[in-house]
């Protein structure tokens, strides 16, 4: 039996030929989880249930959601995230809490219980620390890597471009995800990283640059954004200037960089990071490091900011003379 083959009959038993609820992005992992679920229960049996971050959600983002969904044939459910995700990110970064809370919390609430399928897979740390089936959740790609899925997506007639963004040649995300601070204002902060992250795609596509990496960091103390716009292959000078143009007009920073070289981040961390090495080398080599065009070292310190419950990049400093 081939693994999709497995793989329907897998997702037959467990559900038990009962109505599941699949957390659906959009993207290649969700889509294929929800193409497998409907061809082992059938269409009827099978609701998309999206969570929009409204502000922090990539337009592209949004109208993937409906193309894939319109293409599957699946009914879908949009609910609203970003109230909950500027309370959650106001003490830092915590995209895990995120996830948990947010994006397969409002998902299990609207199942009304149904079981909740999700595309969780070896390649995020939900995928590498997770259960295939625990507490009402069930992610029938947990023990495969990117390129089995990209099989299967082939398989069931789901072409894996049209799911991309473009931010990452990776695993892509909402826009928050680039703000290395806590959302303190998210008037200042969060439209500062929102209108960033969509002024640099535009730009890549309008200049028809191949960007496999296109994003802006968003760095400083809670009173100066600074952006780090990454991109990667490296710009010719002409897309460089353009892009910084373009976003150095985003009114809520006051400082624009193109990432051109390595460089080392400056960061506040609260206790529980700061004194967790485990913590520290995942932060810098797990979370921020795929986000940049050029290696990055990152300085920790210790924080006064009672409120921080996670970390805080306050500054950096180039590491190399520009090539």
């Amino acid at each position: 039996m081939g693994l999709l083959q497995a793989l329907v009959e897998e997702v037959r038993q467990v559900a038990g030929g009962q109505p599941v609820a699949v957390a659906f992005s959009g993207g290649l992992d969700s889509t294929v989880a929800a193409a497998l679920c409907r061809e082992a229960l059938g269409p009827e049996r099978v609701l998309l249930v999206t969570v929009n971050m409204g502000q922090y959600a990539y337009r592209r983002g949004n109208e993937i959601v409906l193309e894939m969904a319109e293409r599957l044939g699946l009914p879908q459910r949009c609910l609203l995230g970003q109230a909950l995700q500027d309370r959650i990110m106001a003490g830092g970064p915590a995209c895990n809490r995120c996830t948990r809370d947010i994006k397969l919390g409002l998902v299990k609430a609207a199942a009304r219980g149904r079981l909740v399928v999700t595309g969780a897979n070896r390649s995020d740390t939900w995928g590498q620390m997770g259960l295939k089936l625990c507490n009402g959740y069930y992610a029938p790609l947990l023990e495969l890597d990117k390129p089995q899925i990209r099989c299967l997506a082939l398989q069931l007639g789901i072409d894996p471009p049209q799911t991309k963004i473009g931010e990452n040649p990776g695993r892509e995300g909402c826009k928050l995800k680039h703000l290395l601070k806590p959302l303190a204002n998210p008037d200042y902060h969060g439209r500062a990283v929102a209108r960033a992250n969509e002024a640099v795609l535009d730009a890549v596509r309008d200049l028809g640059f191949p960007a496999q990496l296109a994003n802006v960091k968003v760095i400083g103390p809670l009173r100066r954004n600074v952006g780090l716009v990454n991109l990667w292959p490296p710009p010719p000078p002409g897309v460089a200037r353009e892009v910084l143009h373009r976003v150095g007009q985003v009114p809520e920073l006051e400082e624009v960089h193109l990432v051109d070289r390595p460089l080392r981040l400056v960061a506040k961390a609260n206790p529980s990071i700061l004194g967790d090495p485990h913590a520290r080398y995942w932060l810098q080599h797990g979370r921020m490091q795929p986000d940049f065009a050029y290696p990055i070292d990152v300085r920790w310190l210790p924080s006064s900011n009672d409120r921080l419950s996670t970390f805080h990049v306050v500054a950096f400093e180039w590491l190399d003379a520009p090539a």
